[in-house]
């Protein structure tokens, strides 16, 4: 028998079954249909497994908010529209992003299946989660998947006074034959935003060169700083840029244009997204080119670590592991999150699993 894990100070652990269903409960009691809360929980749950705090079940309260301001459509009626075989673009009519990004990723399967490679645009969406979960969706059957994320301008930009572009992510998962995918998820922001917020909440310091004054002056204070500047200076913000052009113009919704027009409209929130995947088949043989990701990946691990390194990882190797045992031993929520979703539990009439352990 297995002792209770022991969580974190201020944590409390729960199985990961248990926070999923309870998570969907509040969002199908917040508005969503009972499908779509459990996609959406299923997105939350993937990355408090995978240690991404930040779009973990942390998010249920603010999606409730989301569903209460009108500001996402807990009933959209989604449209997909094609042009070419291997693509199509899907207007979300403002679904949460984990719903419009979910049927995304399968119609981009489906249509790579029969067309090799599919590319599939998404319109009108609110708040994306964690893109990796749709990639790696992909990558779960066999296929390569590539997504692009554009939302609204909360970045600097090389040379420009204040916000200009946002922390728009990029997340690439391939399938290998044994191991866990290769997994990369990353913005184009050298920290997050919600780094700022914890910086401020703690006193500390922030990383040189990492986040920007209103006006977009770099900043150590998390005092002034209100904004995450681009990773690696220009490189950041033109890769944002790029992303705007690739998912939000492509299907006919920009939304960088529209935010620093006059137009108020402009700066409703939205996002974009483009979701791309890739049939192995369609190049040569599938189980070769696994294989091969397989010797790759382990070729990589292989190699020599530097002296203060802790070993040698390909991305989302590490994850993968946190993720396999948090399955088995649970998931610590922190203790400000599980208040906010107990007490939103109160309001909303369902009951909370009992946690593991305080």
């Amino acid at each position: 028998m297995t002792d209770t894990p022991t969580p974190a100070p201020g944590r409390v652990t729960v199985p990961a079954d248990a926070l999923r269903g309870f998570a969907a409960a509040l969002l199908e009691k917040g508005g969503l249909s009972a499908e779509h809360a459990r996609t959406t929980a299923d997105v939350f749950v993937w990355a408090a497994l995978r240690g991404v705090d930040s779009h973990g079940t942390a998010r249920v309260t603010a999606y409730l908010e989301l569903l209460a301001q009108g500001t996402a459509n807990g009933h959209p009626e989604m449209t997909v529209t094609s042009g070419a075989p291997g693509v199509a673009v899907l207007d979300a009519d403002r679904a949460p992003g984990p719903v419009a990004l979910t049927a995304a990723a399968e119609e981009a399967v489906n249509r790579a299946r029969a067309s090799g490679v599919a590319a599939v645009g998404v319109r009108r969406t609110v708040h994306t989660g964690a893109i990796g979960y749709y990639v790696a969706k992909i990558a779960e059957q066999g296929l390569i998947g590539i997504a692009f994320v554009a939302g609204m301008p909360n970045m600097g930009y090389t040379g420009v006074k204040g916000a200009a572009v946002a922390t728009s992510p990029l997340a690439v998962a391939v399938p290998a034959a044994s191991q866990a995918p290769l997994l990369l998820d990353m913005a184009t922001a050298t920290i997050a935003l919600g780094r700022i917020r914890q910086a401020r909440a703690s006193g500390t310091a922030l990383p040189e060169g990492a986040a920007g004054t209103a006006d977009g002056t770099p900043t150590t204070d998390p005092e002034k700083a209100v904004m995450p500047l681009p990773l690696g200076g220009a490189k950041g913000s033109g890769m944002s840029l790029a992303f705007e052009l690739i998912t939000s113009v492509l299907v006919g919704a920009p939304i960088l244009a529209a935010f620093h027009s006059e137009d108020p409209q402009g700066r409703k929130h939205r996002q974009n997204a483009l979701i791309i995947a890739i049939d192995p088949a369609a190049f040569g043989d599938p189980d070769a080119f696994t294989a091969a990701v397989d010797t790759t990946l382990a070729t990589l691990t292989s190699l020599t670590p530097a002296d203060d390194a802790p070993g040698v990882f390909y991305p989302g190797e590490r994850s993968a592991g946190l993720a396999a045992r948090r399955s088995a031993e649970g998931i610590p929520v922190a203790a400000k999150v599980w208040r906010e979703l107990t007490e939103s539990a109160g309001r909303l009439g369902v009951t909370p699993p009992e946690p593991l352990g305080r």
